[in-house]
């Protein structure tokens, strides 16, 4: 990584202040991968945000587990100017990126037989 820092901010990327679809969720993830291979940390900025869901934080910040550790967005993501009331939903989505990341697998066949019976 650089030393650059590029400043992503998600009321603009979505152009509102609802980040609440999956869509406009893939749209911010793509941005922040666009960032990362050219080896820039971003800070992530939610100033403006007045309504957040998990849908949309699962689509933006969750599936970044998919390709890079903790370790990793922890050195090179940071997400500033979020509301104390959204810092639990965060929580929650990065709790369950990293658990179902780590056992892709076992969760795919759980909700197979969930769904289709074993």
């Amino acid at each position: 990584m650089n030393d650059s820092r590029i400043q992503l901010v998600v009321k603009e990327i979505i152009a509102g202040d609802a980040a609440v679809s999956t869509d406009d969720g893939d749209i911010v993830y793509r941005r922040i991968e666009e960032q990362f291979t050219l080896r820039n940390k971003v800070d992530l900025d939610f100033n403006g945000i007045t309504l957040m869901t998990t849908a949309f934080l699962n689509a933006a910040i969750g599936q970044l587990y998919s390709s890079h550790t903790s370790a990793y967005l922890n050195e090179n993501l940071a997400l500033v100017q979020v509301s104390a009331d959204d810092k639990g939903l965060f929580r929650i989505v990065i709790e369950r990126a990293k658990e179902y990341f780590a056992n892709k697998d076992s969760f795919n066949k759980s909700a197979d037989d969930a769904i289709h019976g074993s």
